[in-house]
């Protein structure tokens, strides 16, 4: 039996935000929570915000019931997130506070459904506007209840998944950090120390790379820019970039254990640091953004001096000796040169040699578990709103669903025993 498809305005109050006027400091101070687009970028129900609104400024503003579904139709549109609370929002978010006729979490997870949905619906402009009249068209399947109820249980067994995995990561990256701390302590302070010596002074090859206009080449070489050091100081290979093969020049290519500094992008960018290790047996390359750092003296390791500069970037080091321009910093080779390193013991980088590559092992298993929860859900996303989650389809899948949640609980709850 097909559902009826119904557009919002029939089963949900839609309400636009608004903006008490900022003249008036006393609009805003302790109280309810003010939502704007960049609150909706995760998936926890929204109880608190960086703005919040005074009994004042909540005479101004509509007060919307927890549980109320917040949809983003100015600028980035599509994002979504839900109430945790009473709230209120500003008019570049339309909020659909749901009849009896839909969950709430149903509502919410449709909405996760179909960005492209609100996309398309918006008026193209230099900012895409999708307005309320054009909102509250966008239809929805209305199953029963008994069924809404359903599916969003499944879909709150795998999301809460998703919630696991990502607590377990931002423990685990949190390790290394606290494991440097212990072994030598605050790296700002260690800097300071007369017993450390610029990292110039150590014997080691200093190497910015290349810039090239030309990406995605069909066959080419990886060319690795600023988005391939991630914030927790770890290389990130979710997007290469590859240039044409005639730029696979011999002092450009990286090897295992080469050091990767970011010394141009913006100022709060500048500095973060990983340790490139391949992936495969491809030649890697890397832009004019980064300065390639390779180590030959048995003084320090790779696995030590990525780290320690790392956090250096973490402690808003960098932005003090850096040349800055508009929306830009650069950090040079000499500057990079000039920064003082300690030198610690042997014993003690071979420790932190060690944790650092369980560390990485680790983080592959963390990011092929993580791949098999986002496929899990966005299969149950996909079968709940084309009416696939079905009564027979759960008969026949329900076991096999249920063993990969389990298998997916068991290593999440053995990684957290780690971290």
């Amino acid at each position: 039996m097909m559902w009826p498809m119904v557009p919002f305005s029939q089963v949900a109050e839609i309400v636009t935000g608004n903006t008490p006027p900022r003249k008036n400091p006393e609009n805003y101070g302790p109280g309810v929570p003010w939502v704007k687009p960049p609150d909706l970028d995760g998936w926890e129900p929204i109880t608190c915000t960086n703005e919040t609104l005074s009994p004042m400024g909540q005479k101004i503003a509509r007060l919307l019931p927890e549980k109320t579904v917040l949809v983003c139709c100015i600028g980035s549109i599509g994002r979504v997130g839900i109430a945790g609370t009473t709230l209120s929002t500003n008019q570049q978010i339309n909020s659909l506070i749901f009849g009896p006729s839909v969950s709430p979490r149903f509502g919410y997870y449709y909405c996760r459904f179909i960005p492209q949905v609100f996309q398309a619906a918006a008026r193209k402009a230099v900012v895409p506007i999708l307005n309320k009249s054009n909102f509250a068209k966008i239809k929805m399947p209305l199953p029963p209840l008994s069924e809404q109820r359903r599916i969003v249980k499944i879909l709150d067994q795998a999301d809460a998944l998703r919630k696991k995995r990502a607590d377990a990561d931002a423990k685990a990256a949190r390790i290394l950090p606290a494991l440097f701390y212990k072994m030598f302590g605050d790296p700002f302070l260690l800097m300071l120390k007369k017993e450390s010596i610029p990292l110039g002074q150590f014997d080691l090859d200093l190497q910015n790379g290349f810039a090239c206009g030309q990406k995605d080449v069909e066959a080419g070489i990886p060319h690795l820019r600023m988005n391939n050091i991630d914030d927790a100081g770890v290389l990130n290979l979710d997007l290469i970039r590859t240039v044409p093969t005639e730029k696979d020049e011999k002092h450009y290519r990286l090897q295992a254990g080469d050091v990767l500094f970011m010394g141009t992008n913006s100022e709060d960018k500048i500095g973060k640091t990983c340790v490139f290790f391949p992936p495969d047996d491809r030649h890697y390359l890397f832009s004019n953004h980064l300065i390639r750092i390779r180590i030959s003296d048995d003084r320090i390791n790779p696995e030590y001096l990525g780290t320690y500069l790392h956090l250096l970037w973490q402690k808003r080091f960098y932005p003090s000796i850096s040349k800055r321009w508009v929306n830009q910093a650069a950090i040079a080779q000499g500057t990079l040169a000039n920064i003082r390193v300690p030198v610690p013991n042997k014993q003690a980088i071979s420790q932190l040699k060690r944790a650092f590559h369980e560390l990485l092992l680790s983080r592959s298993r963390c990011l092929q578990s993580f791949k098999n929860l986002e496929d899990l859900f966005a299969t149950l996303l996909h079968r709940s709103f084309t009416e696939d989650l079905t009564a027979q389809w759960r008969e026949a899948h329900m076991k096999e669903l249920l063993a990969e949640m389990e298998e997916q609980a068991k290593y999440l709850s053995k990684t957290e025993s780690k971290v």
